[in-house]
């Protein structure tokens, strides 16, 4: 148990049994699942920090390259002449978001950043850093999930949306998890606005596999840390050293998955609920879809967008693909 603190406002109450309920439905079913959208406490936003810094991992370098090197191709896509609210999903720190955000300010640009992520502690010290760095910069940060936020966000504003998605987090969904994301995107959308997302490329498999299996084991320890967040917020007893990280990527279907294997049977107690786990029992952490062209081309179509720019990096292993409602 934690020790006593300051009494928890509704909203973090509520999340809170959000956070149980959606751990209790997870592990109770066949095959094991967690949400990787519940990595991201103060532990798991540093993880991913050193993550993201990794060799191995190409993602962030990928799409940074665009962002730092190709800025007026995306500011030209997206369309400046008039006022708007770009909205970014996720934001974590904003590193590759910064450089439009800097370039769109530098043009005078009449619009409202309006970063979105599910993580408090990652929105206050993104506040602080881009207010040093972007003095002109209006900033709107939302705190909560994503269409929660996005629909509070049209509440807002009637200006026109410009939509980020970055970092290939459209990946850490199935290709039906996709499409049914992108569809409820496009119901909260109109006419005139944009939806600005990165993918990943299919590429050669062991590149694809090395990011996500670093020697270090970073990635393992970022995946651990649920386990570990579950035990301090959610009165549970993981006995985190009995669970082991273990990385797949199939080339042909572009799925790249992490697991946690329990090592040996045990029983774990969340709250008043027990869960039993079989020797070598997964639980599945994590999906990382990677994209073909005609991956992204017929996920646009069938989520009624149309595709109206793309600018890939240097190497031709990401890109972020503009689509119009």
């Amino acid at each position: 148990m934690n020790e006593p603190c300051e009494p928890a406002t509704l909203l973090s109450q509520k999340q809170t049994q959000t956070f149980l309920k959606d751990v209790i439905e997870g592990l109770s079913e066949h095959p094991k699942k967690l949400s990787s959208k519940y990595f991201y406490d103060k532990k798991g936003d540093r993880l991913f920090q050193e993550i993201m810094a990794m060799p191995e991992y190409y993602l962030t370098q990928c799409e940074l390259d665009i962002f730092k090197n190709k800025t007026r191709e995306l500011s030209d896509a997206i369309g400046v002449s008039a006022s708007f609210d770009l909205i970014e999903l996720g934001a974590g720190d904003a590193m590759k978001s910064s450089f439009l955000l800097e370039h769109l300010c530098d043009l005078g640009s009449d619009f409202t950043y309006m970063p979105i992520d599910i993580s408090g502690n990652i929105l206050s010290v993104l506040k602080e850093n881009l207010t040093q760095k972007i003095p002109a910069l209006q900033i709107v940060p939302l705190e909560g999930d994503y269409f929660d936020m996005l629909d509070k966000a049209t509440q807002l504003s009637e200006r026109r949306k410009v939509v980020l998605f970055l970092g290939g987090n459209i990946g850490n969904m199935t290709p039906d998890e996709a499409l049914d994301f992108c569809r409820e995107l496009r119901k909260r959308l109109s006419p005139g606005d944009l939806l600005l997302t990165g993918f990943d490329l299919k590429k050669n498999p062991h590149t694809i596999l090395a990011a996500y299996n670093d020697d270090a084991g970073i990635t393992a320890s970022f995946n651990l840390n649920l386990l570990e967040r579950i035990n301090r917020e959610l009165d549970a007893d993981f006995q985190v050293e009995k669970f082991k990280h273990y990385q797949s990527y199939e080339p042909v279907s572009g799925a790249c998955r992490s697991f946690l294997v329990s090592l040996e049977a045990q029983n774990v107690n969340i709250g008043n609920r027990m869960i039993s786990f079989s020797e070598n029992e997964l639980i599945d952490m994590e999906i990382s879809q990677k994209f073909s062209p005609d991956d992204i081309q017929n996920l646009a179509k069938e989520s009624w967008f149309r595709i109206v720019h793309e600018v890939k990096d240097s190497r031709g292993w990401f890109v972020d693909s503009i689509w119009t409602v």
